[in-house]
């Protein structure tokens, strides 16, 4: 019975090195605090989605319309949510932190595009952002 037990312990052990190992992304090597875009690369030339105003997002715009947007990040609201500002008007946006450059600060002042998909509905309208890109 005895053996039995450890038998069932070291296969358990065994389990959870080899969970731990299908977990890994390929080609990992030891431990890492880098978040994960900062070793992914990034499309940098023309994109059929459409460069839109403030304004124009908000009469036209259609729910999950993608979308790039330029101008500022105004203020953080809390969490993950901000306000996006252009010369046409504001409207509140969705940032997870995965999606600003990576080792980069983004200030109020710093013009951004920011690329995404419209939420347009009854109660809220926001823009969920795929990526910030700073620009010059």
């Amino acid at each position: 019975m005895r053996h039995a037990t450890t038998a069932l312990a070291i296969a358990a052990l065994l389990g959870l090195g080899a969970a731990a190992a299908i977990a890994q992304p390929s080609g990992y090597t030891g431990p890492s605090t880098a978040p994960q875009t900062a070793a992914q690369g990034s499309y940098a030339g023309p994109s059929s989605v459409p460069l839109m105003t403030v304004k124009q997002l908000l009469d036209t715009g259609r729910d999950d319309q993608h979308a790039r947007l330029q101008g500022r990040i105004v203020s953080h609201d809390g969490g993950d949510r901000y306000t996006f500002e252009d010369a046409t008007g504001r409207i509140p946006v969705e940032i997870d932190d995965e999606d600003f450059p990576a080792g980069q600060t983004v200030s109020a002042q710093q013009r951004v595009e920011l690329l995404g998909e419209f939420d347009k509905g009854l109660r809220k309208t926001e823009f969920d952002v795929d990526r910030v890109t700073l620009l010059p």
